[in-house]
C-alpha cells in the first residue's frame, strides 16, 4: 500500500473512534515528514494529539519506511478552514478576507453547510442632524467569497 494513503488509512480509522475530533490538514514531506493538525468540537488536548500519533506510528513499520511524525492542534493563529471549525467559534470576534481583498470583521453568529452569519457593530452619521449612530447589521457570507477567516484576538 502506497505510504500516504496508509497513513491516511491509519489517521481516520482513529478519528472514527473520536468523533470530538476533526482533521484539519495532513502533510507529508518528500522526506516524508509527516505533520497532522487536528481540531476538536471542544478543543484538542496533548493526550488527543498522543494518541493519534500513536495510533499512527503504532502500526506502522519504521524498518520498512522510516518517517518523523509531528501531531499538534490548530492554533488561534490558523485560519478557520472547515464549517465545524466555523461552528466551534460562534459567539467569537472573527476577521475575513473575501477573495475581492476586502476585509470583514464581526461576531460569528451563525455557520451552517453552505455559509456564515456575521453580526457587523459600527457606527455612521446620523440620516439628520449631527453625530453618529450605533448600527447593528446582519451579514451572510458564502463559504466560497471567503479567501481566509480568523479568530480575532482580544486583550
Amino acid at each position: 500500500m502506497e505510504f500516504r494513503k496508509r497513513i491516511e488509512e491509519l489517521l481516520n480509522d482513529f478519528l472514527e473512534t473520536r468523533k470530538d475530533l476533526f482533521l484539519i490538514d495532513l502533510k507529508i514531506s518528500p522526506g516524508d515528514d509527516i505533520t497532522v493538525i487536528l481540531d476538536g468540537d471542544n478543543g484538542v488536548s496533548l493526550q488527543d494529539c498522543l494518541d493519534a500519533s500513536r495510533a499512527i506510528e503504532f502500526n506502522m513499520d519504521r524498518e520498512e519506511h522510516d518517517f518523523s511524525l509531528q501531531v499538534m492542534s490548530a492554533g488561534l493563529s490558523e485560519p478557520l478552514a472547515t464549517q465545524r471549525q466555523f461552528a466551534k467559534n460562534i459567539g467569537r470576534e472573527i476577521e475575513v478576507l473575501m477573495n475581492d481583498s476586502s476585509k470583514i470583521e464581526g461576531e460569528l453568529v451563525k455557520a451552517d453547510e453552505e455559509k456564515i452569519t456575521l453580526i457587523l457593530r459600527y457606527r455612521k452619521p446620523k440620516d439628520i442632524g449631527k453625530g453618529k449612530v450605533d448600527v447593528e447589521e446582519e451579514k451572510e457570507i458564502p463559504y466560497s467569497d471567503i479567501k481566509k477567516a480568523l479568530v480575532t484576538i482580544k486583550f
